[in-house]
């Protein structure tokens, strides 16, 4: 390859790179430059090749090279993406420079390597597991699910939680260090994985804890960066938006519901507290009212598997 490359005119790219390290204070950018013909075709290639030749102490993430663990994400020519997928000529700009910056708005541990710390605490807060009854988990055969509920699923379950879509949203950015921090895209995705999930026992209980806690989702502004961003071709806003529209139908109902003192009216009551509803808490009562039990079954959430 070398040789080849030695055959061919030199294509010299320069990559400006951001550097931070703790212990020298203020960050600053520093500049590498490759040959083209000398290199793979992806940043990440680029950054390797930079790490291993040129500059050992550059830090950074990664792992899969395949677009799936997604370790590498990034921000590239002013876009946020994962390395091991993004071509270095989509990223360089009429000048030959490729300016490589760590994601948005996150604290930066060093150099291209963010503190995702704040933002797998908040997918921790949607409970992003399967939720099931004692009694069906002592059940011996599978959760069985058709075709048509698993299709639900698609477009949802392919996240990989690399924080591009979060970080390039304005309204997450604008939430941080504040007590009532919007979830952003990614984690609002994931939410909404698991209650369009047929097999989940408490999907409507993620639902209301998202309905009647109103920063956690309608901070969204559909600005839809989120969906431009995303490396997996997901589509978070429209998941965001369905998530609006179901838990603005449930408000209707619990308040609809709210003269005869239902349980869902005093669920939105009590809604800062929602984090701290356990798995096996008898919340089940939420659906109790004939309004709102018809709603949610509407809104794709059987309830037939709960004591009326």
């Amino acid at each position: 390859a070398a040789a080849a490359a030695a055959a061919k005119p030199a294509k010299m790219v320069k990559f400006e790179i951001y550097r931070y390290n703790d212990e020298k204070g203020e960050p600053w950018t520093q500049t590498y430059e490759i040959d083209r013909n000398d290199c793979a075709p992806m940043v990440l290639d680029a950054l390797l090749k930079i790490k291993n030749e040129q500059d050992s102490g550059l830090t950074f993430r990664r792992s899969c090279r395949e677009g799936i663990c997604g370790s590498c994400s990034m921000n590239m020519g002013g876009e946020n993406g994962l390395a091991c997928l993004k071509p270095i000529d989509e990223v360089t700009d009429s000048n030959g420079v490729v300016k490589i910056f760590p994601l948005p708005h996150m604290p930066v541990l060093k150099d291209l390597v963010p503190d995702l710390s704040e933002f797998f605490e908040q997918h921790k807060s949607v409970r992003p597991w399967l939720e099931i009854s004692d009694e069906r988990r002592r059940q011996p055969t599978e959760l069985l699910q058709s075709k048509a509920d698993r299709a639900k699923l698609d477009g949802l379950y392919e996240c990989i939680l690399c924080a591009c879509c979060s970080t390039s949203c304005p309204s997450y950015w604008w939430s941080q260090n504040k007590d009532y921090a919007y979830l952003g895209p990614a984690v609002l995705l994931q939410a909404f994985r698991w209650i369009s999930d047929s097999r989940d026992e408490r999907r409507e209980q993620r639902l209301a804890e998202l309905a009647f806690t109103e920063s956690k989702l309608y901070a969204c502004h559909s600005i839809l960066n989120c969906t431009r961003t995303c490396p997996k071709n997901l589509n978070p806003g429209k998941a965001i938006q369905s998530l609006k529209v179901m838990s603005k139908q449930l408000n209707a109902a619990a308040d609809a519901d709210a003269v005869d003192g239902s349980a869902a009216a005093d669920a939105k009551r009590h809604a800062p507290h929602a984090s701290k509803i356990r798995v096996d808490d008898t919340d089940d009562t939420l659906v109790k009212k004939p309004l709102l039990a018809s709603l949610l079954r509407t809104v794709g959430i059987n309830t037939t598997m709960l004591k009326q």
